[in-house]
């Protein structure tokens, strides 16, 4: 196990057991979405309806409310209800730091990303 020292602390760079890592991989696949990524970056600014997430996206209504669902059961988002209308904003705004750190971090390694033949494409 690796321990990396962050400020004062020293901790694990990931989780001991199978399922602590497990947990953190689903993480990353919850956010490795292009959908589900520029919901987040849509929402992170201000609240939107579900109508403007599926006109943003401009995808069909179920595809945006399951990416949705996704983002709101990992706890990134939340949606507050009033009337008929949904509406959705980040809850979490370390999220949006670790989304802009992975832009910067692909930027400087684009070429070697692109050519990756390991990673699923999307």
């Amino acid at each position: 196990m690796s321990l990396v020292h962050i400020g004062k602390e020293t901790r694990p760079l990931v989780p001991p057991s199978i399922e602590g890592r497990a947990v953190l991989a689903k993480f990353f696949q919850a956010i490795s979405d292009p959908s589900r990524l520029a919901l987040l970056e849509f929402l992170v600014n201000d609240e939107h309806t579900g109508t403007e997430c599926v006109a943003q996206l401009g995808l069909a209504q179920s595809r945006v409310s399951s990416h949705l669902l996704c983002l709101v059961n990992c706890g990134f988002i939340t949606v507050r209800r009033e009337g008929h209308f949904a509406y959705y904003r980040v809850e979490d705004p370390r999220v949006i730091e670790l989304v802009s750190l992975g832009l910067e971090i692909a930027a400087d390694h684009a070429a070697a990303v692109a050519a990756c033949t390991r990673v699923d494409t999307v």
